[in-house]
Order: structure tokens, then C-alpha cells, then sequence
């Protein structure tokens, strides 16, 4: 077979045109509100919140969001859009994430049924539609970290209603139940001790970066940003706080007491700063 001397040209043209990868759908200067309950409020909350980690993963890949909190402990589906407006709709943001299920099942008697949560769950979204805010969907996460149990059966409903939602409505949908049972599985948990959460349903840091990747893969994140942006994760400050008992002596109180009046700092701002020295220290000698 004889090719023309064009036709060369033009796939030695395309061998050497780079393929990049889709840009993020979230641009700089655009506004994400997170609507949800006490996960997102805490998301919000937390330097190491899943809410704070994906607005500090699109700064270290060039994306300047500002974010919008609104998320509220025990809010169920009814409560979110009751509150649509005035939380997100009168802030005119561009996107929303939408984390909604945990307290309508958790609740169990005072709680919302499957039928009413999808028809809030549908007004919900198709008012941000037409206010012109995208929405991104989340899955709900575990009640207790065993797929098995009681609550996370009767929520698997729920989160095959959001699935078909975000397919029908044309809404990104980050998995977040699908990748933490995933992520379970992985680490082979036994589901009696809490990998992901602090009480089986409330996010630890690793669950709330769990989150966050979650939801930057479904912006559209590339696994070398998504690197990126755990290392930045790694090094936030004031993300732990440290607990512990120190015993000394009246006089050394009394000491250490003078000494933070005479550079006139509170005590315990003075003794934070000092152990964060020395934990700087130990790290160096390792």
C-alpha cells in the first residue's frame, strides 16, 4: 500500500500533536456551595475537611474558588430545600455539591422515606437548574462502616435513586458510597473497627480526603493534580490538634505563666508554639 506524501506528513503531524487531558469543569473565580449535613459542615469546618481539601486542591492546580458553606447537623432532604435559597440560590454560585441521604435513613422514625426524599431530592436539583447552578450529586456515605448492616441496606435505595437522578437530570455524580465500600474492601476491613470515620458515620482525615478525591476526579482532575494536591494535603497546617496531659509543678506553672505575661502571649498559645518546635525537632533528628 503506497501512501502520498501528505498523507505522511499529517500522521507524523499527529504523532507528535500531545493529547491533553479535558481541562476541570470548574473554572477559576467560579463559586462551589456545599449543601449537606454535619459531614459537610465539618467538611467545612476542618482545615482538613473534605470541603476545605477540594477547595485547596484547585488552588494548587491553578483554580481559584471561593467556596459557599452550607451544610447543618441532623439536616435531612426536606430541611435542605427549605433552605435552598436562602444558603445557596440568593449567593449565585456556579456549582453545588450535594450530599443529602445520611439522615434520612440514620433517623430512622424521624427520618425521611424513600418516596419524599426523591421528590425533595428532585426539587432540589431542578431549582439549582433553573437558577443556573450546576450540580454536582453525591452519593450518600455509610452509616457505620459494614455494608451489610441495617441502615447501609436501606440506604442503598437511596443512593440507586441518586444514580438514575444525575443520569436523568445530566448532573455530575461522584460515587462516594461506591468508592468508600471500595476503599473498605481494599484494606480489608472487617467492618467492627472504623477506617474512614470517627463513630461509623462522621468523617477522619482520611475519609474526608477520601471524599475530596472523589469529588475532583468527578471535576475532572487528572491523576498527576490529584498527586499534587495530596502533597499539598499533607502539609496543612494546624490540622491536628495533639492531645495529651503534661504534669509539672506549681512552680513551674507559676514560671511558665510569667514568662508568656512578659512576652504578652495567652499560656496556651505559647505552649502550642513551643511543642510544635520540638515536634519539628524530633522529625529533623530522624
Amino acid at each position: 500500500m503506497r501512501f502520498s506524501k501528505m498523507t505522511f506528513l499529517l500522521a507524523l503531524l499527529a504523532l507528535a500533536t500531545p493529547v491533553f487531558a479535558e481541562a476541570p469543569a470548574v473554572k477559576s473565580g467560579e463559586k462551589i456551595a456545599f449543601m449537606g449535613d454535619s459531614i459537610t459542615a465539618d467538611g467545612m469546618g476542618s482545615p482538613i475537611g473534605y470541603c476545605r481539601l477540594v477547595i485547596s486542591a484547585l488552588e494548587v492546580n491553578g483554580i481559584m474558588a471561593t467556596p459557599i458553606a452550607a451544610g447543618v447537623s441532623g439536616h435531612k432532604s426536606n430541611q435542605m430545600l427549605e433552605r435552598l435559597e436562602r444558603d445557596v440560590l440568593s449567593k449565585k454560585p456556579e456549582w453545588m455539591t450535594l450530599s443529602c441521604g445520611v439522615n434520612d435513613v440514620w433517623h430512622g422514625s424521624n427520618g425521611v422515606p424513600l418516596e419524599p426524599y426523591k421528590k425533595n431530592i428532585t426539587e432540589i436539583v431542578e431549582k439549582c437548574k433553573a437558577a443556573g447552578v450546576k450540580v454536582m450529586i453525591l452519593t450518600a456515605t455509610m452509616i457505620g462502616e459494614d455494608a451489610t448492616n441495617v441502615n447501609n441496606v436501606k440506604l442503598a435505595d437511596y443512593n440507586v435513586f441518586l444514580r438514575q437522578l444525575a443520569k436523568d437530570q445530566n448532573c455530575l455524580i461522584a460515587d462516594l458510597n461506591g468508592d468508600m465500600q471500595a476503599a473498605l474492601k481494599k484494606v480489608g476491613s472487617n467492618g467492627k473497627t472504623n477506617v474512614y470515620t470517627r463513630d461509623g458515620v462522621h468523617m477522619n482525615p482520611k475519609g474526608d480526603m477520601l471524599m475530596a478525591e472523589s469529588i475532583l476526579r468527578t471535576f475532572g482532575l487528572n491523576d498527576e493534580q490529584i498527586k499534587k494536591s495530596q502533597d499539598k494535603w499533607l502539609d496543612t497546617p494546624s490540622a491536628f490538634e495533639v492531645a495529651g496531659k503534661m504534669r509539672i509543678s506549681i512552680r513551674q506553672y507559676q514560671q511558665l505563666l510569667a514568662y508568656a505575661e512578659k512576652h504578652n502571649r495567652p499560656l496556651h498559645e505559647f505552649l502550642n508554639e513551643a511543642v510544635a518546635k520540638a515536634v519539628d525537632g524530633i522529625l529533623k533528628e530522624k
